[in-house]
Protein backbone atom coordinates (compact mmCIF):
# COMPACT_ATOMS: atom_id res chain seq x y z
CA UNK A 1 0.00 0.00 0.00
CA UNK A 2 2.82 2.42 -0.82
CA UNK A 3 1.65 6.05 -1.27
CA UNK A 4 -1.41 5.32 0.90
CA UNK A 5 -2.29 8.11 3.32
CA UNK A 6 -1.72 7.39 7.02
CA UNK A 7 -2.73 9.54 10.00
CA UNK A 8 -0.39 9.40 13.00
CA UNK A 9 -1.57 11.03 16.21
CA UNK A 10 1.12 12.30 18.58
CA UNK A 11 3.68 12.51 15.76
CA UNK A 12 5.87 15.21 17.28
CA UNK A 13 8.13 13.00 19.39
CA UNK A 14 8.96 9.54 20.69
CA UNK A 15 7.22 6.56 19.14
CA UNK A 16 4.89 8.69 17.01
CA UNK A 17 7.79 10.60 15.49
CA UNK A 18 9.71 7.39 14.81
CA UNK A 19 6.66 5.90 13.05
CA UNK A 20 6.30 9.01 10.91
CA UNK A 21 9.95 8.90 9.83
CA UNK A 22 9.84 5.18 9.06
CA UNK A 23 6.64 5.40 7.05
CA UNK A 24 8.02 8.34 5.09
CA UNK A 25 10.99 6.14 4.15
CA UNK A 26 8.53 3.46 3.06
CA UNK A 27 6.79 5.87 0.71
CA UNK A 28 3.52 6.50 2.55
CA UNK A 29 1.92 9.93 2.49
CA UNK A 30 1.27 11.25 5.97
CA UNK A 31 -1.12 13.28 8.05
CA UNK A 32 0.82 14.32 11.13
CA UNK A 33 -1.02 15.29 14.30
CA UNK A 34 0.22 17.26 17.27
CA UNK A 35 -1.21 19.86 19.64
CA UNK A 36 0.55 22.66 17.74
CA UNK A 37 2.14 22.95 14.30
CA UNK A 38 5.36 24.18 15.90
CA UNK A 39 5.71 20.83 17.67
CA UNK A 40 6.01 19.07 14.31
CA UNK A 41 8.93 21.10 12.94
CA UNK A 42 11.55 18.54 14.03
CA UNK A 43 9.55 15.61 12.66
CA UNK A 44 8.95 17.32 9.32
CA UNK A 45 12.64 18.25 8.99
CA UNK A 46 13.56 14.55 9.10
CA UNK A 47 10.97 13.19 6.67
CA UNK A 48 12.18 11.63 3.44
CA UNK A 49 12.64 14.31 0.83
CA UNK A 50 9.69 14.65 -1.50
CA UNK A 51 7.26 12.74 0.70
CA UNK A 52 3.71 14.07 0.74
CA UNK A 53 2.55 15.22 4.15
CA UNK A 54 -0.05 17.41 5.81
CA UNK A 55 -0.47 18.51 9.41
CA UNK A 56 -3.51 18.60 11.65
CA UNK A 57 -3.54 20.10 15.13
CA UNK A 58 -5.74 19.53 18.14
CA UNK A 59 -5.41 19.32 21.89
CA UNK A 60 -6.97 15.90 22.46
CA UNK A 61 -7.67 16.81 26.08
CA UNK A 62 -10.22 19.37 24.83
CA UNK A 63 -13.47 17.74 23.62
CA UNK A 64 -14.28 20.73 21.41
CA UNK A 65 -10.92 20.49 19.65
CA UNK A 66 -11.45 16.76 19.21
CA UNK A 67 -14.72 17.50 17.41
CA UNK A 68 -12.93 19.91 15.13
CA UNK A 69 -10.17 17.37 14.53
CA UNK A 70 -12.64 14.67 13.47
CA UNK A 71 -14.54 17.13 11.30
CA UNK A 72 -11.30 18.09 9.52
CA UNK A 73 -10.56 14.43 8.85
CA UNK A 74 -13.96 13.92 7.26
CA UNK A 75 -13.68 17.01 5.06
CA UNK A 76 -10.04 17.02 4.02
CA UNK A 77 -8.94 13.39 4.10
CA UNK A 78 -11.53 11.27 2.33
CA UNK A 79 -8.66 9.25 0.85
CA UNK A 80 -7.30 8.22 4.25
CA UNK A 81 -6.17 4.59 4.29
CA UNK A 82 -4.84 4.09 7.80
CA UNK A 83 -4.69 5.45 11.34
CA UNK A 84 -1.99 4.98 13.95
CA UNK A 85 -3.65 6.04 17.21
CA UNK A 86 -0.51 6.78 19.19
CA UNK A 87 -1.16 9.94 21.22
CA UNK A 88 -1.36 9.31 24.94
CA UNK A 89 -0.52 10.70 28.34
CA UNK A 90 0.40 9.26 31.69
CA UNK A 91 0.31 10.38 35.31
CA UNK A 92 1.95 8.31 38.02
CA UNK A 93 0.07 8.59 41.28
CA UNK A 94 -1.43 6.29 43.91
CA UNK A 95 -5.09 5.86 43.00
CA UNK A 96 -6.09 6.86 46.53
CA UNK A 97 -4.70 10.34 45.89
CA UNK A 98 -5.36 10.79 42.18
CA UNK A 99 -7.72 13.73 41.56
CA UNK A 100 -10.86 12.92 39.62
CA UNK A 101 -10.01 15.62 37.07
CA UNK A 102 -6.75 13.83 36.37
CA UNK A 103 -8.55 10.51 35.99
CA UNK A 104 -10.98 12.10 33.54
CA UNK A 105 -8.09 13.58 31.56
CA UNK A 106 -6.31 10.23 31.25
CA UNK A 107 -9.49 8.51 30.10
CA UNK A 108 -10.31 11.33 27.66
CA UNK A 109 -6.95 11.25 25.85
CA UNK A 110 -6.07 7.57 26.15
CA UNK A 111 -9.45 5.91 25.74
CA UNK A 112 -12.25 8.20 24.57
CA UNK A 113 -10.27 9.76 21.73
CA UNK A 114 -9.29 6.33 20.31
CA UNK A 115 -12.96 5.29 20.60
CA UNK A 116 -14.04 8.34 18.59
CA UNK A 117 -11.24 7.80 16.06
CA UNK A 118 -12.34 4.20 15.71
CA UNK A 119 -15.95 5.26 15.21
CA UNK A 120 -14.86 7.59 12.42
CA UNK A 121 -12.61 4.90 10.92
CA UNK A 122 -15.33 2.25 10.99
CA UNK A 123 -17.75 4.44 9.00
CA UNK A 124 -14.97 5.38 6.58
CA UNK A 125 -13.75 1.80 6.09
CA UNK A 126 -17.28 0.48 5.57
CA UNK A 127 -17.34 2.66 2.44
CA UNK A 128 -13.82 2.06 1.19
CA UNK A 129 -13.69 -1.64 2.22
CA UNK A 130 -9.96 -1.17 2.75
CA UNK A 131 -8.13 0.20 5.75
CA UNK A 132 -5.75 -0.18 8.65
CA UNK A 133 -6.13 0.99 12.23
CA UNK A 134 -3.64 0.32 15.00
CA UNK A 135 -3.95 1.34 18.64
CA UNK A 136 -0.64 1.87 20.43
CA UNK A 137 -1.21 0.31 23.83
CA UNK A 138 1.34 -0.55 26.55
CA UNK A 139 2.70 -3.47 28.51
CA UNK A 140 1.17 -1.74 31.55
CA UNK A 141 -2.23 -2.58 30.11
CA UNK A 142 -1.28 -6.27 30.31
CA UNK A 143 0.64 -6.63 33.58
CA UNK A 144 -0.41 -3.54 35.52
CA UNK A 145 1.95 -1.23 37.37
CA UNK A 146 1.87 0.45 40.74
CA UNK A 147 0.81 4.10 40.54
CA UNK A 148 -0.32 3.71 36.91
CA UNK A 149 -3.67 1.98 37.39
CA UNK A 150 -5.77 4.45 35.38
CA UNK A 151 -3.17 4.62 32.62
CA UNK A 152 -3.03 0.82 32.55
CA UNK A 153 -6.81 0.54 32.46
CA UNK A 154 -7.00 2.94 29.52
CA UNK A 155 -4.37 0.95 27.61
CA UNK A 156 -6.08 -2.36 28.32
CA UNK A 157 -9.28 -0.77 27.05
CA UNK A 158 -7.91 0.09 23.62
CA UNK A 159 -6.67 -3.47 23.19
CA UNK A 160 -10.25 -4.66 23.65
CA UNK A 161 -11.42 -2.03 21.17
CA UNK A 162 -9.15 -3.35 18.40
CA UNK A 163 -10.26 -6.93 18.96
CA UNK A 164 -13.93 -5.95 18.95
CA UNK A 165 -13.69 -3.71 15.88
CA UNK A 166 -11.97 -6.46 13.88
CA UNK A 167 -14.96 -8.68 14.59
CA UNK A 168 -17.46 -5.90 13.85
CA UNK A 169 -16.12 -5.05 10.41
CA UNK A 170 -16.15 -8.72 9.50
CA UNK A 171 -19.86 -8.91 10.24
CA UNK A 172 -20.82 -5.53 8.77
CA UNK A 173 -18.81 -5.84 5.56
CA UNK A 174 -17.99 -9.49 4.77
CA UNK A 175 -16.09 -8.57 1.60
CA UNK A 176 -13.40 -6.28 3.00
CA UNK A 177 -9.67 -5.68 3.44
CA UNK A 178 -9.80 -3.84 6.75
CA UNK A 179 -7.68 -4.63 9.78
CA UNK A 180 -7.78 -3.40 13.38
CA UNK A 181 -4.72 -4.15 15.51
CA UNK A 182 -2.99 -3.32 18.76
CA UNK A 183 0.73 -2.87 19.26
CA UNK A 184 1.80 -3.02 22.91
CA UNK A 185 5.30 -1.69 23.55
CA UNK A 186 7.15 -2.37 26.76
CA UNK A 187 9.54 0.17 28.24
CA UNK A 188 10.75 2.30 25.32
CA UNK A 189 13.33 5.10 25.45
CA UNK A 190 11.04 8.13 25.21
CA UNK A 191 10.30 11.30 27.17
CA UNK A 192 8.15 9.20 29.51
CA UNK A 193 10.98 6.85 30.49
CA UNK A 194 13.46 9.73 30.61
CA UNK A 195 11.54 10.98 33.65
CA UNK A 196 12.38 7.82 35.59
CA UNK A 197 15.19 7.92 38.13
CA UNK A 198 18.31 5.82 37.43
CA UNK A 199 17.32 3.51 40.30
CA UNK A 200 13.85 2.89 38.85
CA UNK A 201 15.29 2.35 35.37
CA UNK A 202 17.70 -0.21 36.75
CA UNK A 203 14.89 -1.99 38.58
CA UNK A 204 12.75 -2.18 35.44
CA UNK A 205 15.64 -3.41 33.30
CA UNK A 206 16.21 -6.31 35.70
CA UNK A 207 12.68 -7.52 34.90
CA UNK A 208 13.23 -7.41 31.13
CA UNK A 209 14.79 -10.56 29.62
CA UNK A 210 16.46 -8.46 26.91
CA UNK A 211 18.12 -6.41 29.68
CA UNK A 212 17.40 -3.06 28.04
CA UNK A 213 14.68 -0.62 27.09
CA UNK A 214 13.44 -0.68 23.52
CA UNK A 215 13.99 2.00 20.90
CA UNK A 216 11.19 3.96 19.21
CA UNK A 217 12.55 2.86 15.84
CA UNK A 218 11.93 -0.77 16.74
CA UNK A 219 8.24 -0.04 17.27
CA UNK A 220 8.19 1.92 14.00
CA UNK A 221 9.69 -1.05 12.15
CA UNK A 222 6.88 -3.24 13.47
CA UNK A 223 4.22 -0.78 12.30
CA UNK A 224 5.82 -0.69 8.84
CA UNK A 225 5.73 -4.48 8.69
CA UNK A 226 2.07 -4.59 9.72
CA UNK A 227 1.27 -2.10 6.96
CA UNK A 228 3.17 -4.10 4.38
CA UNK A 229 1.89 -6.70 1.95
CA UNK A 230 3.60 -9.35 4.10
CA UNK A 231 1.00 -9.20 6.88
CA UNK A 232 -2.53 -9.20 5.40
CA UNK A 233 -3.79 -12.01 7.65
CA UNK A 234 -2.78 -10.35 10.92
CA UNK A 235 -6.04 -8.91 12.21
CA UNK A 236 -7.55 -8.28 15.63
CA UNK A 237 -4.24 -9.22 17.21
CA UNK A 238 -2.27 -7.64 20.02
CA UNK A 239 1.39 -7.65 19.01
CA UNK A 240 3.78 -7.31 21.93
CA UNK A 241 7.15 -5.61 21.56
CA UNK A 242 8.53 -5.58 25.07
CA UNK A 243 11.82 -7.44 25.31
CA UNK A 244 10.11 -10.44 26.86
CA UNK A 245 8.76 -8.76 29.99
CA UNK A 246 5.28 -10.23 29.43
Amino acid sequence: MKNAKILITGASRGIGQAIALKLSQEGFSLVLHARQDESLIETISQLKEGIAYETITADLADPNQVKGFLSALKKAHKDLYGIVSNAGITSDKPIAYQPEKEIDLLLQVNLKVPILLGKYAMKHFMKTKKGFFVNISSVVGEIGNAFQSVYGASKAGITALSKSWAKEIGQLVPDHEVRFLTVSPGFIETDMTDQLTPAIKSLYKKSIPSNRFGHPGEVANLIAFLLSEQSPYINGSEIKINGGIA
